[in-house]
């Protein structure tokens, strides 16, 4: 199935997906068919190698955490993030072209960012890039991987799924519960694989 079929069938319970994995699919013209801000509750989104550009097209997701945007083309514009997700705690945005240290520098308006991960951006062979970073975003907790003192971020913060998420919660009309099994759909996550 295509990835706009997945997003065709979430979109009947939105607002109960927490976790929602794009990789590998197709942007168009940097807009992915069906993510929209109705997935209100969205705390973990995954568009690795999707072809991004931009993230102006992102939905306003209030209480997304965790953002994976590696291995798309975006080399700007990031100041939508701060709107769009306030509450990200962790972006990802390796293998993208984020050549200087002013492209990031809007990032400094998202107060919770505690990881941020930039492997094979042309940024981190700048001079003094740790070190410059860590000034420029004073809210940062690790940069790929690592503190300000290197030492290596445990799994739970740099790689780790989003914090407090409960796996047997029901929803509002006392229906399913989410670890309950449905079809394309499993404990308020959904996957959907590129072609």
């Amino acid at each position: 199935r295509s990835c706009c079929t997945w997003l065709h069938l979430s979109s009947s319970f939105p607002s109960q997906v927490k976790e929602l994995v794009l990789d590998n699919c197709r942007s168009n013209e940097g807009k992915i068919e069906g993510l929209t801000d109705e997935f209100e509750e969205l705390e973990f989104l995954s568009t690795i190698n999707v072809g991004l550009t931009s993230v102006a097209n992102l939905p306003k997701l209030n209480k997304l955490k965790k953002l994976e945007l590696s291995d798309n083309r975006i080399s700007g514009g990031l100041e939508v993030l701060a709107e769009k997700c306030p509450n990200l705690t962790h972006l990802n945005l390796s293998g993208n072209k984020i050549k200087d240290l002013s492209t990031i520098e809007p990032l400094k308006k998202l107060e919770n960012l505690k990881s941020l991960d930039l492997f094979n951006c042309e940024v981190t062979n700048l001079n003094d890039y740790r070190e410059n970073v860590f000034k420029l975003l004073p809210q940062l907790t690790y940069l790929d991987g690592y503190d300000r003192d290197d030492k290596e971020a445990p799994d739970s913060d740099a790689e780790g799924y989003v914090e407090g998420l409960d796996d047997d919660d029901e929803d509002e009309d006392g229906g399913w519960r989410q670890g309950e099994a449905r079809p394309g759909f499993t404990a308020g996550r959904w996957a959907a694989a590129g072609p």
